[in-house]
């Protein structure tokens, strides 16, 4: 398994990421086995990294759940009932099972999150980065430095039969020490910055834009000087 650490899989400027990515279908049947570019596998189905395309996809059966986070280029996505045009920093799910086309601009990158699972889930979810949140549970106290945020949130697209949720979350500021990451997590940040430090004093900071992975385990602290808005996937 590789190493638990939080991933940056891409900022929101373009620049390089040191992120290690190996290309690699999900499947036999992944629709982007040549742009397919992995950052994180796991066992329990659940991975992440870049996807780079540029051409037309008619899919019948899209193979997985796919959690996308456009990064550069234009992405629309068609079924019979309905149309998502996908421009940067936009947000979507496809749901497993869906029979769509994808139309990919050249130069066309977005971020993933995918999820194997033999239960099918059709259909495209929007996630909207202005949707009305409600109060959602705070960091455990034991970990707090410093006082308690406000923390809100939003699943748009959830999967009972593997507990995916996705969806938006906003926190006023706070800093807690590091833990394991409770669970898989896709995060890309529309508003704000963070620094999740590592235990050995190194940290990522993730900017209004960017996007990262935190596998399940992951040892990680957090810190935040201003209001945090952020899309997450979790599992």
């Amino acid at each position: 398994m590789p190493q638990l650490t939080v991933l940056l899989l891409a900022r929101a400027d373009g620049s390089r990421v040191v992120t290690p990515f190996k290309q690699l279908p999900l499947s036999a049947a992944d629709p982007f086995t040549d742009g397919r570019k992995v950052a994180w596998s796991g066992t329990d189905g659940v991975s992440a990294g870049i996807v780079e395309a540029g051409e037309v996809f008619d899919i019948e059966d899209f193979p997985h759940t796919e959690v996308m986070v456009v990064h550069s280029g234009h992405v629309t996505l068609k079924t019979q009932e309905q149309t998502l045009e996908l421009s940067l920093g936009t947000s979507a799910v496809i749901g497993r099972g869906t029979a769509l086309r994808i139309e990919a601009r050249v130069g066309t990158q977005w971020a993933f999150c995918a999820m194997t699972t033999a239960a099918p889930t059709p259909g495209l979810t929007l996630l909207d980065p202005l949707a009305i949140l409600s109060p959602s549970a705070e960091p455990e106290p034991q970990i707090l430095i410093g006082p308690t945020p406000q923390c809100r949130s939003r699943n748009t697209f959830e999967d009972a039969a593997t507990n995916l949720r996705v969806g938006v979350w906003d926190s006023t500021p706070y800093e807690r020490h590091g833990r394991g990451h409770k669970l898989n997590e896709l995060m890309h940040l529309i508003e704000g910055s963070v620094a999740l430090l590592a235990p050995d004093g190194s940290n990522v900071t993730v900017d209004t834009g960017d996007t990262v992975f935190v596998p399940q385990g992951a040892p990680c602290a957090w810190k935040s000087t201003r209001y945090v808005r952020k899309v997450y996937a979790v599992k």
